[in-house]
């Protein structure tokens, strides 16, 4: 153990270092790997279509390739995913991660290289436990397990070869190198499962007697798994069952929503809260200080950024800024392009910068109207169909809706659901089949909101609530917004509509 720890220590000093390099010289180090990945994709079908070889500076590379979304690229994608080649990217793509859903189909499918693995994913996990271990010099970690949880993956054959498609995390866990098992649990065979009732109860067994150090995952899913180990113990406090546990590192949705109830299980200060803003198409960002929602802007993981400012999104050939150019308090959405062939990419996330040199952001929402409480990113276009569908097989007209996030029911309890407001035209003749229809046509537009409406565990079903007729209008009425420049906004991720209809109504 002596001998792990000296190693151990070494490495992560070494690491540290290198990260306070890329933190004193960030755009030369940001102009070096654009450079080595334009190199990398000159002759795929991509950059010979944009000519790449004769690009000299990076002006020249965002002067002739286009900004692009999932919609832009998935004609590609789906070649990489039937086997073909050097499409986007010199390496073989066999691994692609599902992510939630564009207008167009219920899920997108971020394919992943073996440099994108290894020089971004893997690359920022060994970064977190160098970031932890620098905060904390103190640490065990590894003198115990981690408990990681993890989505699932599919073998998809295609010409008699393989391609895997599913969870980021799992891809991840699948590709770990072998000692990293003796590290963490569960197995990777209940990590894997799809059945996630059946998962949680396996991983709750599994675990229960192992001396976990750390968890890692979705702040959502955790709660549900963690609060299943209390039932199991007879426990009311996670340290009880794990008194060595040290850190929780989250990601993929805000944690603030949930705070109150891991204190409820975790007495504050008995671990420490790292975030991570990592994503199906890549890893961006580390906490690198205690207690701070700042997130370190990693740039040496093989990810190129620009951004984009969000008054111009709707630019017919919007300019974006590098870093140099950046400004703290201003939203920006932010375009990559990565080791595994996202060529300026809009991954529909916006940040904004709370401190430059070094490049801190926070995580403001995505470029779209949504509701994204839980990781389910639920945009207004699934309401819409799913409301189409729901009047057409009740016979319903709707005048107006609006929908957002649910906290807590009427008893001030916690729970998770989305609510919408809806005035009827011509009202459904069966109410609740109404109300099943919505919710069920979600479930098939969005693989996310599926995943966390399973079985009610982490999202309960929507309330909706009928509104008199004239509600809509005399709220933007009473709002100076009545014209037809102004639009009553269908989705929003926070209460501030629905609180404000809601209180007129009552009044």
């Amino acid at each position: 153990m002596a001998v792990f720890s000296s190693v151990i220590s070494w490495l992560i000093k070494k690491r540290i270092h290198q990260i306070e390099l890329f933190k004193k010289y960030p755009v030369e180090v940001q102009e070096e790997l654009l450079s080595k990945l334009i190199v990398s994709g000159e002759d795929t079908e991509w950059g010979k279509k944009y000519d790449y070889d004769k690009f000299v500076t990076v002006d020249d590379f965002r002067k002739a390739v286009p900004i692009s979304t999932y919609e832009d690229l998935e004609p590609y994608i789906n070649r990489l995913r039937q086997g073909e080649k050097n499409i986007l990217w010199p390496e073989e793509i066999k691994w692609f991660a599902k992510s939630s859903g564009t207008t167009s189909s219920k899920s997108k499918f971020i394919p992943i290289s073996k440099s994108s693995l290894e020089d971004c994913h893997f690359k920022a996990g060994k970064d977190l436990i160098s970031i932890y271990f620098n905060l904390f010099p103190e640490s065990k970690l590894f003198e115990g397990k981690s408990l990681i949880m993890g989505g699932s993956r599919q073998i998809q054959e295609v010409s008699n070869t393989s391609y895997y498609e599913g969870d980021l995390s799992a891809i991840l866990m699948q590709n770990l190198p072998f000692w990293a098992e003796f590290m963490r649990t569960p197995s990777l065979k209940v990590a894997l499962m799809d059945e996630w009732e059946r998962k949680l109860d396996l991983m709750v067994e599994e675990t229960v007697n192992h001396d976990v150090r750390s968890i890692s995952g979705v702040p959502s899913w955790m709660l549900v798994l963690l609060k299943r180990v209390l039932e199991k113990t007879g426990k009311e406090n996670i340290k009880d069952v794990w008194p060595n546990l040290e850190v929780f590192f989250h990601g993929g949705v805000s944690f603030e929503p949930y705070r109150l109830q891991y204190d409820k299980i975790i007495r504050p200060g008995e671990i420490a809260y790292i975030e991570t803003y990592n994503a199906s198409e890549g890893f961006f960002g580390i906490q690198d200080r205690k207690d701070s929602k700042e997130l370190l802007l990693m740039l040496d993981y093989g990810i190129f950024y620009e951004f984009l400012p969000v008054e111009n999104l709707n630019d017919k050939n919007p300019e974006t800024l590098l870093l140099k150019d950046v400004e703290t308090g201003k939203n920006y959405a932010m375009i990559i392009t990565t080791n595994a062939g996202l060529w300026r990419y809009m991954i529909g996330d916006t940040v904004t910068f709370t401190s430059v040199f070094p490049f801190r952001i926070k995580i403001t929402g995505r470029t779209k109207l949504f509701i994204n409480i839980v990781g389910e990113e639920l945009i207004i276009e699934n309401a819409e169909r799913a409301f189409a569908a729901a009047s057409e097989k009740t016979g319903a007209i709707i005048g107006e809706f609006t929908g957002g996030p649910v906290f807590k029911n009427e008893k001030n309890e916690n729970e998770l659901r989305h609510e919408w407001l809806v005035e009827f035209d011509k009202e459904p003749e069966d109410f609740e089949m109404f109300k099943k229809v919505f919710d069920d046509t979600l479930k098939s537009l969005n693989s996310d909101y599926e995943a966390k409406r399973y079985k009610d565990l982490v999202l309960k079903p929507p309330l909706i609530r009928k509104v008199p007729k004239g509600t809509f209008y005399n709220w933007m009425k009473k709002r100076n917004k009545l014209g037809g420049q102004n639009k009553v906004p269908r989705i929003y991720n926070d209460r501030t509509y629905l609180d404000d209809i809601l209180k007129m109504i009552n009044k």
